[in-house]
Order: C-alpha cells, then structure tokens, then sequence
C-alpha cells in the first residue's frame, strides 16, 4: 500500500504544552487543506465504500445536529475553504474530485467533503456524549466502542485521562462559545504510516522501532443552533527523518 504522508507540521510537536493544552483558534483557520489532501481523501472515499459500518456512526437523535454540521461546513468552505469550488447541489473539492451533496446522509457527504474526521458531541444530561461520527482514520480506538458514551468512558483507558483531567475536559465543551473555537495537538511515535488505525498501539521494544510521528490537531466548536460541540481530527503522519 502507499504511503500517505505529510512532509511537516504546522506546528512545534515537541514544544512543552500542558493537557489538555487547549488555545484559541481564528475561525478562518479551522479545516486545513495540505499536501496528502488527494491522498488522505481517496483513502477515505476507499474506507466510507469498504467500511462503512466502521467509520461512520449516527445515533437517535442526532440527525439535526449532523445536518446542521453539514450545512455549517458548506458555509465555512464558502467563505474560506480554498480550492473549493461550492454551488447548490455539489461540492468541488481542490484536487478536483466532484462531490454531491446528500442531505439525507450528512456525515457520509462530509466524509468525502474534507480531511478532518468529525465527532458530534452533545450533552445528554450531566456529560457530552458521542453522538455521531465520520472517523475514518481513529488513532487505536473504535468507533463502535465510543458511539453514544459519554467522555469519561470515551477515554476511560487513557493513563493521563484522571478524574481531574475528565472534569477539566467537559467544562471545556460546557464552556466552548459559538465562534470562538479551540484547538490542541498530540504527538505519538507509530510503526506503520497506516491511516486506518483502530488497534490500540503496541509499545515498541526500541526507539528504532518508531518509523512514524502521527499527530492529530484537535479543534472544537460550538454548532448554533443545536448548541452541539464539534470535534475535528486532522491527521498528519510525518516519517522519522522529515519529523525530526
């Protein structure tokens, strides 16, 4: 299979940063279009065609939140998505791909609209809870484990993810306003370039055994109307020797 690969960040991955390391984000810098664009996006097209099941998932009631993000999507490429090409019934996307618009299937449209994942989270009494998602390239965890749970159980097998950091983490989605967007990142060594990856990550005997850098940029915001959070991943997998 061929490597997709980024050849640099737009950010310093090794810089000291704090969890959840959150800092505010200009709206016109939200989805990123960069060099595996037509890469990333025909993985994913293969992916939404092959596997389905495992990378798009909608619960009841959250279709009008997913219509909403839809919408809110083609706004946003409208007024900033550069290379896009937007009219009533159809999307053309900078590597010239042309996409329908099927408001009867939100997330799938948006999966082949843009690079970034997107999770729906909304509250549904005391916690925001995972209520629709097209994640294509999940970083070892399963979609179908996270669908419709709340953030405590989502990262519940995640070491740093205590109770402090749990509660730190929902004010934070409690405390996203609209248009005022937030983003973070992480960093993590892995031994294949493989986009698709919900297994949970090996720990390698040696470093030499790192051949990847794969980081997610994060960002959350506030949907107007359904007053639901999204959370976007951008993926980007560097090898070692353009990484360092």
């Amino acid at each position: 299979m061929t490597e997709i690969l980024q050849t640099r960040l737009p950010y310093d991955p090794e810089g000291p940063h704090a969890l959840p390391g959150v800092s505010p984000l200009a709206m016109a810098d939200w989805l990123q279009v960069d060099e595996a664009f037509a890469g990333q996006m025909a993985e994913r097209a293969r992916l939404l065609s092959e596997q389905r099941a495992e990378v798009l998932a909608v619960t009841d009631g959250a279709v009008p939140a997913a219509a909403e993000l839809l919408q809110f999507v083609l706004d946003w490429l409208q007024e900033y998505g550069q290379g896009y090409g937007i009219s009533a019934n159809q999307v053309q996307r900078p590597d010239g791909v042309i996409v329908p618009i099927d408001r009867a299937d939100p997330m799938g449209t948006l999966g082949h609209l843009v690079q970034e994942d997107l999770c729906l989270m909304e509250r549904r009494g005391d916690e925001h809870v995972l209520s629709a998602a097209v994640l294509c390239f999940p970083a070892s965890w399963h979609l179908a484990d996270k669908i419709g749970r709340p953030l405590t159980t989502i990262h519940g097998p995640v070491k740093v993810y205590d109770e402090t950091l749990a509660r730190r983490v929902q004010r934070l989605f409690d405390g996203v306003q609209e248009g005022r967007p937030l983003w973070r990142f992480n960093a993590l060594r892995y031994a294949s370039p493989t986009l698709h990856q919900p297994r949970s990550r090996v720990q390698p005997s040696a470093e030499a055994e790192y051949p990847y850098l794969r980081s997610e940029r994060q960002c959350v915001l506030r949907l107007p109307q359904t007053r639901a959070c999204v959370f976007s991943i951008h993926t980007y997998v560097l090898a070692r020797t353009t990484a360092q």
